[in-house]
């Protein structure tokens, strides 16, 4: 069993050849090297927020399970944080905080990384919004991008500037960064305004959950910012038939796009976008872009 250095930290390297996406031959090695490639603008979206996992230790076609809990034998410098569940228990989770812990986490075929939109340090204080395209059956990602688009001028109207990124999966993920609101209003805030757009174009959206109303429509899920919640993070792989990943867009990306394989990003494609453009979420971290709820 092979053993690498990562950051001063030993991490004991097995089943590199394992082959994780039978339809495209893709190992758990390529895996470890595009978290690698990635890992500079990957890991400042996850820091100090607790993550969970979707595993598949026999690829995305055998078993795979949802990890909150630090798995056995996790590495005592990995860093974890106590996050507090619906029971009143305080349960251990871990921080992706540096490329150690990532790669550590990508060796145990931990394929996707979702996190909350509140911080360890601060659980319940939303410190950035997320809306949830989904299409409908009838309905692409192309659809989404024009409800994005919609949305967009909409938070803009409040004075919140909002960033785009592919879910890796269907649809699409609209981010704000926020200051001064818990879960609770940022949940209501984004239900609101999910709401004013289903009234206004009820034959493209719908904000309700019952997946009977989703046909021809684009659902606006408005619930990952409950404090209970989590996002596939930036970045992360999706464990779906291909190696696709959730990419941040620019908004003439989304303007533009035509066909959902204009959207549709695989973990070869991302490292050279990423070469060539910088992380596109990047203002989502300044502090000067935060924005208040109104």
């Amino acid at each position: 069993m092979p053993i690498t250095e990562v950051e001063g930290r030993q991490i004991k390297l097995s089943h590199l050849d394992r082959v994780l996406w039978p339809e495209t031959g893709t190992t758990k090695g390529e895996l470890l090297h595009y978290y690698a490639s990635v890992a500079d603008a990957l890991v400042p979206h996850c820091a100090g927020r607790p993550a969970s996992f979707v595993r598949t230790p026999d690829g995305v076609q055998g078993q795979r399970f949802f990890q909150k809990r630090p798995p056995a034998g996790t590495p005592d410098w990995v860093t974890t944080a106590e996050t507090l569940r619906s029971s009143g228990e305080l349960m251990p989770q871990v921080q992706m905080d540096d490329l150690a812990t990532l790669m550590w986490a990508a060796n145990l075929a931990c394929v996707e990384i979702h996190t909350p939109q509140w911080r360890s340090a601060a659980p319940g204080i939303a410190d950035r919004l997320v809306i949830d395209l989904d299409p409908g059956p009838g309905r692409t990602v192309v659809d989404c991008c024009e409800v994005a688009l919609l949305l967009r001028e909409r938070l803009a109207a409040d004075g919140i500037e909002s960033w785009a990124k592919t879910s890796g999966s269907k649809g699409l993920h609209l981010y704000a960064a926020l200051r001064g609101a818990d879960s609770p209003q940022a949940s209501a805030y984004a239900r609101r305004v999910a709401q004013e757009l289903e009234r206004a174009h009820p034959d493209r959206v719908v904000s309700r959950m019952a997946k009977a109303d989703r046909t021809g429509r684009i659902f606006i899920d408005w619930s990952q910012n409950s404090a209970k919640k989590t996002t596939a993070t930036p970045y992360t792989v999706r464990a779906r038939p291909h190696p696709t990943v959730s990419t941040p867009l620019a908004w003439d990306e989304v303007s533009a796009a035509a066909t959902p394989e204009d959207l549709t990003f695989t973990l070869t494609d991302v490292p050279p976008r990423l070469a060539a453009h910088g992380d596109l979420l990047a203002p989502l971290l300044a502090p000067e872009a935060a924005s208040p709820l109104p």
